[in-house]
């Protein structure tokens, strides 16, 4: 196997133009979708309102991140509902 990359004229490297004209699955019609139910099932789950959100990174005791990451899935929003209470009770 070469080590250069060989240039595929049938599927181009993407562009940050590419990208920023690029479109979400959720830009399909319904008769495409329907071919992909898991693609469907993913758009059902939000997350928040849409933009209601920041990404921030912190950092936080590995404690304190095992525990909220061992009681499962969600553990970003359970320390989130945490935070907020603290917030309200600061009142």
């Amino acid at each position: 196997m070469p080590t250069s990359r060989i240039p595929d004229p049938d599927n181009p490297d993407w562009t940050e133009d590419d990208f920023g004209r690029a479109k979400g699955p959720e830009c399909l019609p319904a008769e495409v979708l329907a071919a992909f139910p898991n693609t469907v099932a993913r758009l059902a789950r939000t997350r928040g309102r849409a933009g209601s959100k920041r990404l921030q990174t912190m950092r936080l005791d590995p404690d304190v991140l095992d525990y909220f990451k061992g009681e499962g899935p969600g553990w970003q929003a359970r320390i989130n509902a945490v935070l907020r209470a603290a917030m309200e009770r600061g009142r």
